[in-house]
């Protein structure tokens, strides 16, 4: 059978447990013990050094209590676990094979040890047949020992079934809410945008197009670049190439149009591309708004 954890699962399954409350090293244990039935639980020299590595990146911390070192995940660990959403949902369904996998393994070694137990119980019987009594009592004894495996096997099955469904159910939540961060996300660029290019077009001021392409630029450059950094150098020196294929017309208002859709474009491929938390989309709200000022000022300035 394969490992019950791909290579890098465990510690993205570790950061999961202390995301939903701080857990010292022992209840992690018995909480993966408990989320695969019994069936599996890993060794302290399994979990403990992934611990410490996740402790070494700054993804989790602990404090001692009662002797006991008790880990917290950090920030740092939050986003990481936001940002492979997708894979923790896969990483569920992956838990659940593998607890049928298991499931399945017992089941084999059960029917296993009953059909060794039958030959074992047939070959007594055929040596004592003149002692009908200790036949007898062989027999109840081995068909009690298989109604025990048959009703273990039974229960585990059962287990396994509603640890499966759990595991659909919570990817399926994941999904969902990764989904609606970024329609959240899509909605507000579009409803920043909309407000700009209505004050835009109101005003019908062609100098504010060269101050708009300019901080708009800006602002796309940082948030399309894969640091996500609002260093103003950065941003000025993305905003120099920003849109430059777009050359002015006489129509000012067609050339706010088309540099408004080529904003919202940029952004929303970046969130596509590099994904969205809710923290990101704070800080992209507060940058939709300043730029917003900021242009809608340069626009009603006297000309």
């Amino acid at each position: 059978m394969p490992p019950v954890f791909a290579h890098g699962r465990l510690r993205l399954y570790l950061l999961k447990l202390l995301d939903e409350a701080p857990r010292h090293g022992y209840e992690v244990i018995r909480l993966l013990e408990e989320r695969f039935q019994g069936l599996y639980a890993p060794s302290a020299g399994t979990v403990y050094p992934r611990l410490a590595k996740l402790e070494a990146e700054g993804l989790v911390t602990h404090a001692t209590e009662g002797g006991r070192k008790v880990y917290s995940i950090t920030d740092a660990g939050r986003a990481e676990l936001a940002d492979r959403g997708g894979e923790l949902a896969d990483l569920e369904l992956e838990i659940r094979d593998s607890v049928s996998e298991l499931a399945a393994e017992m089941r084999d070694d059960v029917r296993g040890a009953a059909g060794e137990l039958r030959r074992e119980m047939r070959a007594a019987a055929a040596a004592s047949e003149s002692d009908t009594r200790v036949e007898g009592e062989a027999w109840r004894l081995a068909k009690e020992e298989l109604r025990k495996a048959r009703q273990e096997w039974k229960e585990q099955a059962r287990r396994a079934k509603d640890e499966s469904r759990r595991a659909r159910e919570e990817a399926q939540q994941a999904r969902r809410q990764a989904k609606e961060a970024q329609d959240r996300a899509r909605e507000e660029v579009q409803r920043i945008a909309s407000q700009l290019q209505d004050q835009f077009t109101k005003s019908g001021v062609r100098e504010g197009l060269s101050e708009f392409t300019d901080r708009i630029g800006g602002l796309a450059g940082v948030w399309l670049g894969s640091t996500a950094t609002h260093d103003g150098a950065k941003a000025q020196s993305s905003a120099s190439g920003w849109a430059e294929d777009l050359s002015p017309s006489e129509d000012p208002a067609r050339d706010l149009d088309r540099l408004l859709d080529r904003f919202r474009d940029d952004v929303r491929d970046a969130a596509r591309d590099h994904g969205l938390t809710a923290d990101r989309l704070e800080a992209i709200r507060a940058d939709l708004a300043t730029a917003a000022d900021r242009i809608t000022h340069t626009v009603r300035a006297p000309r």
